[in-house]
């Protein structure tokens, strides 16, 4: 198969203004020469400023977009986002179950606004169900916190904590450094065969909505693509450093990055 067939499904939500979910993972799907194809969990009402409403979908009319694609189109990773509540984290895992192709699960539990996305009563259905099911796991700090009990704020604690999703059943880690405080943002990437560091100086910047979807999107993509892990994790990486140095400026908020920057240089 070729790079242009890698095929990822992704299965989150909609976000009106682009810069996160389903519109981001699309954008780098694509931009790192992939197929994206979406089951919608929800509907955002949002922008730069914040997520002013959120519309749940029904549980069977998720599960028929991811049928519909899986049974024609095919999927060579599936990427997960945000998911909302116990029943369609149940109804995810179970699709995950019959799907047979690595999955990035991204836990998205909270806006970068502060807008909660996933109810309280759902981290331990995420905890018990999808954490055993990711072929790479991708929380930031506090998503991290919420699914250990522990904290994670230095490099120690991103260890720790990413050993400890690694020993519910992850088979691997990537623990984002980006809430954790300094000039320099570490990424800790962990295996049960060892740790790989990902640092990069911080970006004194805003303009930073949508990075954990777009990282999560990007490393699915390379995994479908049938790159090795630490690869696919690498050039996610540096993907996503480069879309926030070029994120376009947009909104009077949290803007989005600057998802097609590596189209763009291909033309040149």
């Amino acid at each position: 198969m070729t790079s242009s067939a890698a095929r990822v499904l992704i299965i989150a939500g909609s976000d009106s203004g682009g810069g996160a979910g389903i519109q981001a993972d699309i954008k780098a799907v694509t931009a790192m020469g992939g197929y994206a194809a979406t089951a919608i969990t929800a509907i955002t009402v949002q922008n730069t400023l914040g997520v002013h409403d959120v519309y749940p979908l029904p549980l069977d009319l998720i599960e028929a977009q991811a049928r519909a694609v899986l049974d024609d189109i095919g999927a060579d990773a599936i990427k997960t986002g945000m998911l909302g509540s116990v029943e369609v984290v149940e109804r995810v895992a179970a699709i995950l179950d019959t799907a047979s192709v690595p999955a990035v699960v991204d836990p998205v539990m909270i806006a970068k606004g502060g807008h909660p996305l996933l109810a309280e009563a759902a981290v331990a259905a995420v905890r018990t169900l999808m954490v055993p099911r990711a072929a790479l796991l991708t929380p930031n700090a506090p998503e991290a916190e919420a699914l250990t009990g522990l904290t994670v704020a230095d490099l120690d604690g991103q260890r720790r904590a990413g050993e400890a999703l690694l020993a519910v059943g992850a088979r691997a880690v990537l623990m984002k450094g980006g809430h954790i405080a300094g000039e320099t943002v570490v990424d800790l990437l962990l295996t049960p065969s060892g740790e790989t560091l990902l640092e990069g100086e911080r970006v004194d910047t805003r303009h930073t909505h949508g990075t954990g979807c777009t990282l999560a999107s990007a490393c699915a993509a390379g995994l479908a693509k049938g790159l090795p892990l630490e690869v696919a994790v690498a050039d996610a990486w540096a993907y996503v450093a480069e879309a926030i140095r070029r994120a376009p400026g947009l909104g009077g908020g949290h803007g989005p990055l600057d998802h097609g920057w590596p189209l763009r240089e291909a033309r040149r």
